[in-house]
This record gives C-alpha cells, structure tokens and sequence, in this order.
C-alpha cells in the first residue's frame, strides 16, 4: 500500500469536505500528523481520559466549524468516496445518517453527524458514563439508517468498512489492493 492508513482516508475526503480534522489521543501523536499533511488539516488533541471512539468523536465534533461532520476511522483505507458523498446527500434535516448491516449492526465510525447534536449527544452519553457510539446514538433525535444492501451499489464488495487492525488484515488489504489494479 506504500503510505500510512489514514493517507487513503484523507485522500477520499479531499474535494467532499472543507474541513478535515485528525483526532489524537496525545499532544506527541500531533507531530508526526502535522508533518504527514502540513496545513491541510487541524490536528487536535483528545479531551482527555478516557478514551475511545465516543470521546475522540466528541473531540471533532466540539473543533468542527461546519453544520454537518463526517466521522471517519484512520484506519479504513478503502473508504468510498461515492458512499461519503451520498451519505452527506441524504443528512439533510436528520441528526445522523449511519450505514446499517442486515443483522442491525451499525458502522457509527463510517457516517454523517449533525455537528452540534451529535457533541450533545456524546456529551450527554459520556455524563451518563455510557462510552459506546450506540448510547451516543440513542440520545440523538432523528436518525437515518442506510442500509449496507443499499451501499453495495456503491461498493460491490463494502470494502469502505474494512479495518486494518492486524498483521494479518493488512495482507488482506494489499490483496485488494492487488485485485483492484
């Protein structure tokens, strides 16, 4: 693949959003992403303990300048630049519009937030001491669910939800890479 994860996820966001924030969970981990990208996007800093998917969420959504967010792994290098721009098609007047698999599991870090609710929302998960995406989820007002059959029009093979987290999900990803040459 040749170049970090979250190179392939900045690359998919160019021309679709104005503003690309990159999340980190210590001010060391600022450097290396402020040299990977220069100007081109805001590096900021998680709020602090704990961590995890709900307070780093939390962290882009209070450094947002726009109305809408889309929240995004680092680690999903085949990110569909044709699903990100239809997820953002369809979020008008809604709090949220999450991919949903047939078994009703949701990809809450693959969607489009409304900034404000959605800060809210983590805010209000995290004083509850709920630190999952689904409770922050459940404290928004309307969302839209998208189901992934509807994505695979998009995306034959939904390779936009695959995580490299192993060694081995990494040879994976170099095998599509492969294929898709």
């Amino acid at each position: 693949m040749g170049k970090p994860l979250v190179s392939h996820v900045f690359e998919k966001v160019q021309g679709i959003s104005d503003e690309v924030l990159v999340v980190v969970s210590s001010v060391d981990q600022t450097e290396p992403f402020l040299r990977l990208f220069s100007d081109k996007v805001k590096v900021v800093v998680d709020r602090g303990e704990p961590q995890g998917p709900i307070v780093g969420g939390l962290t882009g959504f209070e450094n947002a300048l726009g109305d809408y967010s889309l929240l995004l792994p680092c680690d999903a290098p085949f990110i569909s630049k044709e699903i990100l721009t239809f997820l953002f098609d369809i979020c008008v007047n809604v709090d949220a519009v999450i991919p949903r698999w047939p078994n009703s599991y949701v990809e809450p870090l693959h969607a489009v937030y409304r900034t404000k609710s959605a800060a809210l929302a983590a805010e209000t998960a995290l004083s509850a001491n709920k630190m999952d995406m689904r409770s922050m989820i459940s404290f928004l007002r309307r969302v839209r669910y998208v189901s992934t059959i509807v994505l695979k029009q998009l995306d034959p093979h939904l390779n936009t939800f695959f995580n490299v987290n192993t060694k081995l999900d990494l040879r994976k990803a170099e095998k599509i890479c492969e294929v898709e040459r």
